[in-house]
């Protein structure tokens, strides 16, 4: 009798392991699959078709599964490791004071200055050499209020703006709002027709917005080449020009090499 007891308790144990087993490599499936439903957060946490009523009603209390999101970055670096976002956040807002963006303008005419970059500043050697070398952060913009390149540093460590340097001339790569805004003034100018014409040609639509063309800008100064260009673009080095290289977007190229957009001035010309 005992024997028998002992079977039926190891058939019976046999299953269980069984149904397991059988659990854990559905739930290794469904883990390893991700549904549209649970993409939108529409979908719970739910047992299977086959749940039973009280599977389904307990699912029903649970909350709904999130997807963890990578860890925050540190607030601070240290030594000479990259800035960190909350790093370059700060710098840029302590760099932008009031006054400076009360008497500084952007590429669009609106209050506060085109803001190029922000980098980790170089250290003289004896700080490189210090056991807790200083972190400062260097914020470049363009001031187009009077056509200024200027760099901000500041020392991360006590919150202030330790030197501003002004210069005129200067002419760093444009962002892209400054390449975005090029395009947007070459539409707008009767010198951009062709460019429009090509675009229709190329799509077979009209050309309306500026990032429908994959552009890059370069700086142009008056008298580059063997060409010294127009009397239109002979203020370009000291005010902001660019020259455009489009493209539809996955699509041709479209030549514009030849036009000249002066950013400060709102104009447009065209070489040669």
């Amino acid at each position: 009798m005992g024997e028998d007891v002992r079977k039926l308790m190891h058939r019976h144990l046999g299953k269980v392991v069984a149904g397991a087993a059988v659990a854990t490599t559905a739930t290794a499936v469904l883990i390893g699959v991700t549904l549209p439903g649970s993409a939108s957060g529409e979908e719970g946490s739910s047992g299977g078709p086959q749940s039973s009523s009280a599977e389904q009603g307990q699912a029903a209390r649970q909350q709904p599964g999130v997807v963890e999101e990578a860890p925050e970055q540190g607030e601070t670096g240290s030594g000479r490791d990259p800035l960190t976002d909350d790093e370059m956040k700060r710098a840029q807002g302590l760099a932008a004071g009031r006054d400076f963006r009360m008497s500084s303008e952007d590429v669009k005419g609106a209050s506060g200055p085109e803001r190029l970059s922000t980098d980790l500043a170089e250290l003289s050697p004896e700080e490189v050499a210090a056991a807790d070398p200083p972190r400062r952060a260097e914020v470049t913009y363009y001031d187009y209020k009077d056509d200024t390149y200027v760099t901000k540093t500041v020392d991360l460590g006590s919150g202030k703006v330790t030197d501003t340097d002004t210069q005129r001339g200067v002419q760093p790569p444009p962002n892209r709002d400054e390449v975005m805004e090029a395009v947007r003034l070459l539409m707008a100018d009767k010198l951009g027709e062709g460019l429009k014409k090509d675009f229709k040609d190329a799509t077979g639509k009209a050309l309306t917005r500026p990032d429908q063309l994959a552009a890059t800008g370069f700086v142009y100064r008056a008298g580059e080449g063997s060409n010294p260009g127009p009397a239109a673009v002979q203020d370009c080095g000291e005010h902001r020009c660019v020259r455009l290289f489009t493209r539809v977007v996955n699509g041709p190229w479209i030549d514009t090499r030849q036009l000249v957009v002066d950013l400060s001035a709102h104009t447009v010309a065209k070489l040669g």
